[in-house]
Order: structure tokens, then sequence, then C-alpha cells
């Protein structure tokens, strides 16, 4: 993996596959009770935030669109997971998530909506001091459109998404885990 990315103050993070186990394609995580964190995950977080840089989520949460959990069950669930987080010494600084279905806004990965959003929040943030770990075609494709750099986790091949390939040519690194993309890049 080799990329080092020291400059970075802004860690954009998938949730799905990232922070947390995937389920298989087309199942969704609608509550607490089927989030499960992968390993060193929290680690990840806490060490980002030590290091100074903000920590967000960027999230494409179909589900919602689709009628299989609400909004409010998303948002819910990331209250969860910052009480969790605060359990061990880290914290996500934002979360933006896209509620829409497939093709019917720009906020949808691989859209930028997502990022314009976290852009405007964060004032001084930009695609140069960025940095996006994804674990899909559509989150690499979405860092590569706005100039921002990314790394892939190249997760669990049962539940990996088709174009896993393409985004490992996509992306600047690639890595096994959100833990191992922070020690070997980020620390």
């Amino acid at each position: 993996m080799k990329a080092c990315f020291h400059s970075i103050q802004y860690v954009f993070l998938d949730r799905d596959g990232v922070i947390n186990r995937k389920p298989p394609e087309g199942a969704y995580i609608s509550h607490w009770s089927g989030f499960h964190f992968l390993p060193g995950a929290e680690s990840a977080i806490a060490t980002l935030n030590r290091s100074g840089r903000r920590v967000i989520v960027v999230s494409n949460q179909r589900g919602i669109a689709l009628g299989y959990y609400t909004a409010a069950d998303v948002q819910a669930l990331h209250a969860r997971l910052q009480e969790h987080l605060g359990a061990h010494g880290a914290k996500i600084d934002a979360f933006y998530y896209c509620p829409h279905d497939k093709e019917q806004c720009d906020c949808r990965k691989p859209g930028p909506g997502l990022f314009r959003q976290a852009f405007r929040d964060f004032p001084e943030a930009s695609p140069a001091s960025s940095l996006m770990i994804g674990d899909s075609l559509s989150d690499i494709e979405a860092a590569s459109r706005l100039g921002i750099h990314s790394i892939l986790i190249h997760g669990d091949p049962e539940t990996r998404k088709p174009g896993a390939d393409e985004a490992a040519t996509l992306a600047d690194a690639v890595s096994g885990s959100l833990f191992q993309a922070v020690e070997e890049c980020l620390s």
C-alpha cells in the first residue's frame, strides 16, 4: 500500500464495510442490533481523532427510499455509534447520508452531494485536504470526480460489491481494513 497522506486533515469514511461489517447485497442495517464493528475500527477512528483530523461519515442509505427503515432510524443508529465510539475515546465529527434511490439526486455516491454538504459545513475543508476511505466503486469514483485522494478497503470477498477490481485501480491505495489504512497511511 505505500501511499502516505500526512497532510490530510479531513477523512471521509463510508460506513458499511469500512466501520462495520457490511451486510450481504440487498440487505440493510436498520438498527443498532445489526451493527457490528470491524476489528480495529474504533481504534483507527480514535487515532485519527488524536492526530487532529476531522472524521466524517458519508453513506448511501437507499433503505430509506425502499421503505426498510426511516431517517430517524439512521439518526438513532448514528447516535448509538457515537456513544459506542465515545467509550473508546473516539468520535465522528459529522454524518452525511443519502436517503434516495438510485438516480434520484446528486447526493448518492458516486455523486458529489454529500461531500459538497460537508465542504459547506466545514469551509476550511477542500478536496486537497481530504481523503475518502471506502469499500466500493461508488466511494472511489465520488472521490476521484472531486479530486479527493482515496483508499479502497478490500474487505470480505463475500460482501464485496461488483466493481471492486476497477475501484482498486482507481484508488490511490488499497488496504485490508480501516485499521490497516490508518496505521500505514495516516499515523
